[in-house]
């Protein structure tokens, strides 16, 4: 059944903080053709999370209509170093990460995007073969005065901390991006603004020379809160998702890991999730939260079934409803032991910090931490809680277990 323009209008643009603008976009999708879709990622990390994702969805939805993904990755731009956001210059990364973690990109969008209709690019296919001068001709379209009243240069030059000249490049290139990829929209995260709108802008001008290149739709992202953000006052309120803050989810991670820690989100930043991750129509979100509102649907239900989705996206179809009867089992059973436990084998004695550390490293990141877990009474060993961070492991085959639903078969001798 076709969809009529506004309806598409409001399922691409759910989430979006900056929208410029719908009046253009509708203009577009009237013509009846496939709009040609970027969003470009340097690749400066290379594992992909959800708060990546927010993007790489509104993607999928314009493909899910019939238009043209393309994902930029941005060889040559990492180079130079996004300093959007940034308080000092950016070191560069060698061509050695910049092509494993463009490897590993390409690798992780598809389990999003519909490879059929995504083009893969690199912004070094045309950046690579400019010359001095080409750079200097792009560099002379924008004024410096402009570049600065961007927020994060403006803020750098009022502190009186440096900022190099390949840095004002990075926009330009950005915006030059979209002119050699002929993008009709192109989506990023809100703190990409500046940079989408100076692609407008080249592409405008371009257009009023009389090239046949009317500017670029831009829809931009809000910044996805982590897992640990929390309401306060009627807002959600959280340090956006990181994985270097421990509040990530990766879109790699085990399948038992992605149900887990989606569970643990609370429920108002539940319903963001659903907004800006599920592929639920905005118009079936509105119906189970009503249904939660009414009290025909627990909250813990629709938890479970956004973590479901998720998991079965990213882990492998399946995956989520095995995870979610695993979870509800043990989550009914406080004993309840999962059955396909990583095992790990050490020298006696050991003791409780190290063997916590050891089975558990993406859970239990320090010492501290385990310390910390044993304080709280959240460690147990086959059954029995361990009270002291002093305590030694001696021979013999064990269940360690740490919070609710972290778990290790360990063997000591």
């Amino acid at each position: 059944m076709a969809i009529d323009v506004d309806t598409q209008i409001k399922e691409l643009s759910r989430g979006c903080v900056s929208f410029h603008s719908p009046e253009e976009l509708k203009k577009r999708l009237e013509e009846g053709r496939p709009l040609r879709v970027k969003a470009g990622f340097d690749p400066t990390a290379p594992d992909l999370h959800l708060g990546h994702t927010v993007l790489l969805q509104r993607m999928k939805r314009f493909q899910d209509l019939g238009h043209q993904a393309i994902f930029l990755i941005g060889d040559f731009t990492a180079r130079i170093g996004d300093p959007s956001g940034r308080s000092k210059t950016r070191p560069p990364l060698t061509d050695e990460e910049i092509q494993a973690n463009a490897k590993t990109y390409a690798k992780q969008v598809f389990k999003i995007l519909d490879p059929e209709t995504t083009e893969v690019r690199f912004n070094g296919e045309w950046f690579a073969g400019m010359s001095a001068a080409d750079l200097i001709r792009l560099a002379s379209r924008y004024p410096l005065a402009r570049m600065l009243e961007r927020d994060d240069f403006a803020k750098r030059h009022a502190e009186g901390v440096s900022i190099s000249i390949h840095e004002f490049l990075y926009p330009l290139v950005q915006a030059y991006d979209s002119i050699a990829l002929q993008a009709d929209v192109e989506l990023g995260g809100d703190d990409q603004l500046f940079n989408l709108l100076l692609g407008r802008t080249l592409m405008r001008q371009d257009h009023q020379a009389g090239r046949d290149l009317p500017p670029q739709v831009v829809m931009t992202n809000p910044l996805l809160e982590g897992i640990d953000a929390r309401e306060e006052g009627g807002e959600i309120v959280g340090a956006k998702m990181s994985k270097s803050l421990g509040n990530a989810v990766g879109i790699d991670e085990a399948p038992r890991d992605i149900f887990g820690k989606l569970m643990r989100v609370c429920d108002p930043l539940m319903w963001r999730y659903y907004e800006l991750l599920s592929d639920l129509s905005l118009d079936a979100i509105a119906a189970k939260k009503a249904a939660v509102a009414s009290g025909t649907l627990h909250p813990r239900a629709a938890k479970a079934d956004l973590a479901e989705e998720l998991t079965d996206r990213y882990g492998g179809p399946g995956t989520g409803a095995k995870e979610r009867q695993e979870f509800d089992r043990i989550s009914h059973h406080r004993d309840a032991v999962p059955d396909d436990l990583a095992c790990f084998e050490f020298k006696a004695p050991i003791s409780i910090v190290d063997c916590l550390c050891r089975c558990f490293e993406k859970q239990v990141k320090s010492r501290g931490a385990a310390r910390r877990l044993i304080d709280g009474g959240a460690v147990k060993l086959d059954g029995e809680k361990i009270t002291s961070a002093l305590f030694q492991v001696e021979s013999g085959d064990y269940v360690l277990r740490a919070g609710k639903r972290n778990f290790a078969q360990i063997r000591v001798q």
